[in-house]
């Protein structure tokens, strides 16, 4: 076969959409046209984020949001002009556009759901990347806020990826919202009730004092919360800013020194006890 013929072939009609015949060559310059835009908006997103909006006192989030937007609109466009380029009359993809209108509304409900929940959530900034957030159960860092889905890295190192839907639609805590690491921690302790409530407010201050990590300010603080029905039941209250994204390591060591403290005083923390009375 020629290359005359060849070209003939590859020109051929397969199809016509509105008043535009498609061939093969229309096809494959269609879909190289794609993975160019594909990589020029990928390389255009990295040159914002990496170049341009990483000088400036935009934080991480808005500048993420930027990039993104960027990136789609080139890879709108790109493909508008290059179908217009290679002869194919936009509005002749009316009949295409309507189906695929009754597709994503029957079988894409959730891609478009996820689509547009991503931009709420890049649109607000109420995460953001790096943040400590806590949704439907799952604890972990935000490290990337994707058009469908957000990625998490859990404390076992394990990335999670959720549907965007789930920070839109479900109740979100987010640990660092606003660049703020502050979180306090309560340790709940009880203490038999032959001890001084004094002196435990003393000993408990004196292991926050000492326990790594915990800021001197805020203060640390400890409440009297009941007479429990076997104990006197209280609340250390500590404020941390470098262990957020490790809250349980750091009352666990709370734990240990607090019980160590306390043993060391002689006072006992009691458990729950009853009495059985038998009559005769």
């Amino acid at each position: 076969m020629s290359w005359k013929e060849m070209a003939d072939w590859l020109g051929q009609p397969l199809f016509t959409v509105g008043r535009t015949e498609v061939s093969i060559a229309s096809l494959a310059w269609i879909m190289a046209l794609v993975v160019v835009l594909i990589i020029l908006s990928r390389f255009t997103r990295r040159i914002l984020r990496t170049q341009l909006l990483k000088h400036t006192k935009m934080d991480v989030g808005l500048q993420y949001l930027i990039s993104r937007i960027a990136g789609y609109m080139m890879l709108v466009f790109g493909l508008l002009i290059g179908l217009e380029t290679i002869g194919v009359n936009l509005s002749s993809l009316a009949v295409i556009g309507g189906a695929l209108g009754v597709g994503i509304g029957f079988g894409l409900q959730n891609i478009v759901h996820n689509f547009v929940s991503g931009l709420i959530i890049m649109g607000e900034r109420a995460i953001q990347i790096g943040d400590r957030v806590d949704v439907g159960g799952t604890l972990g860092e935000i490290i990337r806020v994707g058009a469908r889905s957000t990625s998490v890295r859990t404390n076992d190192n394990i990335v999670i990826i959720l549907p965007n839907s789930e920070f839109v639609s479900n109740r979100v805590i987010n640990w660092s919202h606003m660049g703020d690491q502050n979180v306090r921690l309560i340790i709940p302790v009880g203490v038999s009730y032959g001890s001084e409530p004094r002196e435990i407010e003393r000993l408990l201050l004196e292991v926050a004092a000492a326990t790594p990590h915990v800021l001197k300010d805020p203060a640390p603080k400890v409440v009297f919360r009941a007479f429990g029905e076997s104990s006197l039941d209280f609340e250390l209250r500590v404020w941390t800013a470098e262990m957020t994204h490790r809250p349980g390591l750091l009352k666990s060591d709370l734990y240990f020194a607090i019980w160590d403290r306390l043993k060391e005083a002689g006072i006992e923390i009691p458990f729950p006890q009853r009495d059985l009375h038998i009559k005769a």
